[in-house]
């Protein structure tokens, strides 16, 4: 290696350690200008952050009294008040059918009957045999008072008494039993038999639906639990329906689900005019809280960072960062409970080139409109 060239590699090396050294020297001293963003204005480090010494651009947004609600939005079905696949309590020829399908019921009509005519023989036997027994034990009653008989013969003829009665009574349950009647008032559907078939206690007859009320079942997740209770108001809709229907939770299921997470709910529809149908799928709205005169700002302005959050806002023509607490949160905008004012001018572009004092200059300036605010 010549003479030349090392002398060239030791001036390389020189000149590298001397750019090291003051680095390490000026270091210490420039990382709190960059870490705040306030850079000199005019030098070299000002000219790179912002362009040479440009502004940077960002939209502006005015903050002004903003309602926000808190709400839920899930999915849901009708399901009748009442429900029930009616059958037979014994088995037998149908003989009788009384219903007509899809008609009004009330509690108690008979819909069906099967054959009862060695139940009706039996108890008309067990009648004539209590006619007789009962004018027996008032002879035998009679001599018992006038000391004629023993109290055990009079005693006989009272048991055998009780024991026609009780028969009676076990063959007319009998009969009964072969008796279908409504248990509650509503609509029959489409019969599953008919007349002339053998019907056992697994045929089934017909349904019979309750359909005034109307329930509403739907699920929330389980961090809403404690919020919603009996008597909390719901709304919903339904498809080709432009209406909002009112109804009001009456029951909340004990147990969070542990697949979903969620927890089951039903609330009450008065369903007077009998206009919905049960088993319709439902868009379910439950509004938790509501805040009026809220200062609220679009989800894409606020900072995270590992001590806080924080936000830029827009005065004298630079940018000032302003630590905040958060509040309520929807799905485009965050309440702030602390650290800005109504009439504040936001910054909510450029969010990453946003440095403490760097000048800026607003291309759009929106205001908010105080409407409404959906939460998730």
């Amino acid at each position: 290696m010549s003479f030349t060239n090392k002398k060239l590699i030791r001036t390389i090396i020189t000149l590298i350690l001397v750019f090291v050294v003051l680095v390490l020297i000026f270091y210490p001293k420039l990382k709190p200008l960059f870490q705040s963003g306030e850079v000199p204005q005019g030098s070299a480090f000002a000219g790179a952050m912002v362009g040479g010494g440009q502004p940077l651009f960002a939209s502006g947004y005015i903050i002004s009294p903003t309602q926000m609600n808190e709400l839920i939005y899930t999915t849901g079905s009708l399901i009748p008040d009442e429900e029930v696949e009616l059958s037979f309590e014994t088995s037998g020829k149908v003989v009788g059918i009384y219903f007509s399908e899809g008609t009004r019921v009330e509690k108690g009509t008979l819909l069906a009957k099967i054959n009862d005519r060695p139940l009706q023989a039996q108890l008309l036997k067990l009648k004539a045999q209590l006619k007789l027994t009962k004018e027996r034990e008032f002879r035998q009653q009679q001599l018992l008072e006038r000391d004629a008989i023993s109290q055990e013969s009079y005693d006989q003829v009272a048991t055998e008494l009780q024991s026609l009665e009780a028969d009676i009574q076990l063959v007319e349950a009998r009969i009964s039993e072969t008796e279908l009647r409504a248990p509650f008032d509503g609509i029959v559907g489409l019969r599953m038999i008919s007349e002339g078939a053998f019907a056992t206690t697994q045929t089934k007859i017909v349904r019979l639906v309750k359909v005034k009320p109307l329930k509403v079942e739907f699920s929330i997740p389980e961090r809403y639990a404690g919020e919603v209770t009996p008597g909390f108001p719901i709304t919903f809709e339904l498809d080709g329906i432009p209406q909002i229907f009112n109804a009001n939770v009456y029951a909340v299921d004990p147990k969070v689900d542990m697949i979903t997470r969620t927890i089951n709910v039903r609330a009450i529809y008065p369903n007077l005019n009998e206009e919905l149908k049960p088993g319709r799928f439902a868009s379910v709205r439950a509004l938790l809280s509501q805040i009026d005169n809220a200062v609220s700002i679009p989800t894409q302005a606020l900072i995270p960072e590992m001590d806080g959050e924080k936000v830029f806002i827009y005065k004298n023509g630079k940018a000032h960062q302003v630590r905040v607490t958060t509040g309520l949160r929807t799905e485009s905008h965050i309440q702030i409970r602390e650290g800005l004012n109504f009439g504040d001018t936001l910054l909510t572009t450029a969010i990453l080139q946003l440095r403490q004092s760097i000048p800026v200059q607003l291309d759009t300036l929106v205001t908010n409109q105080p409407n409404e605010s959906d939460a998730l």
